[in-house]
């Protein structure tokens, strides 16, 4: 159970998985093993707050569900109306009884309302010589409160007071006024009576206050004040999950007795938690890793299924995580008339489910993707991975910052001297047209739609007639320089390798004699796809790049079928100085991490793709592999300036492919019109209102209309609503490149199952 998600499923040339020399330090605070520096709450008490089912996109941390529809509220003046007439009835009410104004003649017994209390009390108590008539005093007083606590009750509920009380906050101060009234016909006397009664009294009208306002919703009153935290943690449930009841439900109940006490320690963080549910989950799905499971916790507690790397959290997190629902928050559902009422200042999280889909980013430079969106979806991706759920690959432009060294557990910075690892230009591939494939792909799938045949085929083909014969001769494919002589047609790079072949003189060199033949006829066709081929490969044939792209075992490289391991990859491009190669190798870092992961046997881990500058990166081929990856259990982020880096063809089938689309504020007019599209129409109701002027012949309308017009300046007018449906734009493009705020993003989410949230209005700043 240590090496789970570890081991080596495909002979990918990763087994061990890297791992960095040791936990991240941070200067200034001292450094735990295997801990980051965390001012979180305790794991406990985050686990005990409710996650209840919701839509797609909804933080579920605390959530708490709001109405379909906007409650039809009662206009304020109509309110206040209602519950200051309530008030005085009840006070008139009140006043009628206590001065005795209902009794009399016409009624035949006098203090009626009264005698609910005489039945109760004894007699003698009764008599001013009893011993005890304080007691009836004292019960006299008790049942007068009674009696005024349901008239407060009963005309509150008629007044609405409680309405009032949510809405603005206005206590039901008013009942106090009904209290003088009682105090004026107490004895003047100063008796510890008299005092006990006028503190019940205060007491009684407070608890008059609690009832009217039902007790239940206090906490959302309080929040409307900003006097309570908008994620109160709620009352324990039944199964207290941080007591691991799954674990003693299942018989180990030694491993929860010491998760549960490391819980309660603070020794076991949420990484930890999540890192040992998943491996639980794995033990369900193979029963014979029970005894290995059970021996790890015992040995290891809180350390137990751990990360390659031994790290159990990252240096440094800038956004709000859940790792019990993989979720991370992006922002608030603005409250505006545009959002379904259910989803105004409800929280937007993504997670695996969502990213599945693949998401589509698109705003100008300084609009928060980096920092807002592709910052918190890569940290919770190295999240995930230390807790063995997840694989992600981050492709930057090197000086970036998109997170720091120590939050990744190998870092290919091209270009760089420094840079520890390679990358393998095949993609890890032995079979040469599949390694032809994705590396035409890389070089010149942008040009596709202009190449004979509108796709990379021919590309494919001709990259394939050449390190084919290559790989039979040398045993491996050729490096970028060789490669580029061969595509050249460089006389002693093809004849030194014809003679090789020839001397072999075995089946299989036959037939690669063959494949360079074919290629030879082909380079002599004026439009001959190998000198673009050639022109494409000199990009990478640079002296800063001299000692990448290896192929000859040299180095340490790093290899996209690696996405099988809980692997975190930050890949650092030449983007100043080298900015087509950067391109030439976003390409083929999309390209093979699109064939890992629709390759690979073992899905359980999610595989992340996120490339901060999508610019010339997407392809047909891309396009069409990204929709696939749905069902691989696998996803991307692009991030772009505009869809104008996109090659016009493949802007519309882009949109499609992904099933969560991002317009940041400050979009142009013409990519705003292409989501809008992409987000359609829905049926809305509109309201026309015409004004006619009335007139009329009666004399005594006619002045009644003359004053009015004399008072306001405006002729009697009557009203004509129109109500009707039509169907409009969700977003349109003017919408979209003006009336989103700075700060502000339009989302629409869709999950792996086919669940989909509308086009919302986002606050990235919450």
């Amino acid at each position: 159970m240590d090496s789970e998600g570890t081991f080596d499923a495909r002979g990918t040339r990763h087994n061990p998985v890297p791992r960095p020399a040791g936990p991240p330090s941070i200067p200034g605070i001292p450094a735990v093993p295997g801990h980051a520096p965390t001012t979180r709450p305790a794991v406990g008490d985050w686990l005990r707050i409710p996650r209840p089912a919701a839509a797609p996109g909804i933080w579920r941390l605390g959530h708490r569900p709001r109405p379909e529809e906007e409650p039809e509220l009662v206009p304020a003046r109509q309110l206040f109306s209602g519950a200051f007439v309530a008030y005085l009835c009840g006070w008139l009410l009140w006043s009628l009884l206590w001065n005795g104004y209902l009794e009399g003649w016409w009624i035949f017994v006098d203090q009626w309302w009264l005698l609910p209390m005489l039945w109760l009390v004894p007699d003698d108590w009764k008599s001013a010589a009893s011993p005890n008539v304080d007691l009836f005093v004292a019960a006299t007083y008790l049942w007068d409160a009674i009696v005024l606590s349901l008239l407060a009750v009963g005309f509150g509920r008629v007044g609405n007071w409680r309405e009032v009380w949510l809405r603005f906050g206005v206590p039901l101060w008013p009942l106090f006024v009904l209290l003088p009234g009682v105090w004026r016909e107490m004895p003047r006397t100063v008796t510890w009576l008299t005092w006990a009664s006028n503190i019940y009294y205060v007491l009684l009208v407070v608890a008059i206050v609690a009832a009217v306002g039902r007790v239940g919703t206090w906490p959302a009153v309080r929040r409307r004040l900003g006097t309570l935290p908008p994620e109160a943690a709620p009352q324990r449930p039944e199964a207290d999950p941080a007591d691991w009841p799954e674990l003693r439900t299942a018989g180990l109940g030694d491993a929860a007795q010491s998760l549960a006490e490391a819980t309660r320690t603070g020794a076991l963080g949420d990484v930890d938690y999540a890192r040992i549910r998943r491996a639980w989950q794995g033990v369900h799905a193979r029963p014979e890793r029970l005894a290995a499971f059970t021996e790890t916790v015992r040995k290891n507690g809180p350390a137990a299924c751990g990360h390659p790397s031994g790290v159990r959290d990252l240096p440094v997190r800038t956004a709000t995580h859940d790792l019990a629902t993989a979720q991370v928050k992006i922002g608030t559902v603005a409250d505006d008339e545009r959002n379904p009422y259910a989803r105004r200042t409800t929280g937007v999280a993504l997670d695996p489910s969502l990213l599945g889909t693949s998401l589509l980013a698109v705003g100008p430079s300084g609009s928060g993707k980096s920092v807002r969106l592709v910052r918190p979806v890569v940290e919770s991706m190295c999240l995930l991975a230390l807790a063995n759920r997840a694989a992600v690959v981050a492709v930057t432009a090197h000086g970036t910052g998109l997170a720091p060294d120590d939050a990744f557990d190998l870092v290919v910075a091209v270009g760089r001297p420094e840079s520890t690892h390679d990358l393998d230009l095949y993609g890890g591939a032995d079979d040469p047209d599949e390694a032809a494939r994705v590396l035409a792909e890389a070089l010149v799938g942008d040009l596709a739609a202009t190449l004979p045949g509108g796709d990379s085929r021919r590309a494919a083909t001709a990259l394939a007639q050449l390190i084919g014969p290559y790989q039979s001769v040398h045993g491996h494919f050729p490096a970028v320089p060789e490669l580029r002589e061969l595509l050249g047609g460089a006389p002693a790079a093809v004849g030194a390798l014809r003679a090789a072949l020839e001397a072999d003189g075995g089946p299989a060199a036959a037939a690669q004699l063959r494949e360079l033949d074919a290629r030879a006829r082909q380079s002599a066709r004026a439009d001959d796809i190998g000198v673009l081929l050639a022109e494409r490969i000199a990009f990478l044939d640079r002296p800063a790049f001299a000692q990448f792209f290896r192929t000859d075992g040299g180095g340490r490289q790093f290899s996209l079928r690696a996405v099988e391991h809980p692997l975190r990859v930050r890949i650092d491009l030449p983007e100043r100085g080298h900015a087509e190669a950067s391109r030439i190798v976003a390409r083929l870092v999309l390209a093979q991490f699109n064939e890992a992961a629709l390759s690979r046997t073992d899905r359980s881990l999610f595989a992340c793709l996120v490339l901060d500058d999508a610019t010339y990166t997407v392809t047909a081929d891309s396009v069409r592999a990204v929709q696939r990856l749905r069902s691989a259990n696998a996803g991307v982020l692009f991030a772009l300036r505009t869809l104008e880096d996109v090659p016009e063809p493949l802007r519309g089938p882009l949109l499609g492919a992904v099933g969560c689309r991002m317009a940041f504020a400050g979009l142009a007019p013409w990519d705003g019109g292409r989501f809008a599209e992409a987000w359609g129409t829905e049926w809305v109701q509109t309201r026309d209102v015409t004004n006619r002027q009335i007139v009329s012949d009666e004399p005594l309308t006619k002045a009644l209309h003359m004053m009015r017009r004399l008072v306001t300046g405006k002729a009697a007018t009557a009203e004509a609503i129109t109500v009707r449906e039509v169907e409009r734009a969700r977003w349109s493009a003017s919408d979209l490149a003006h009336a989103v705020p700075a700060g502000h993003a339009v989302l629409s989410l869709t999950t792996v199952r086919g669940e989909h949230a509308p086009p919302l209005l986002v606050d990235l700043r919450t």
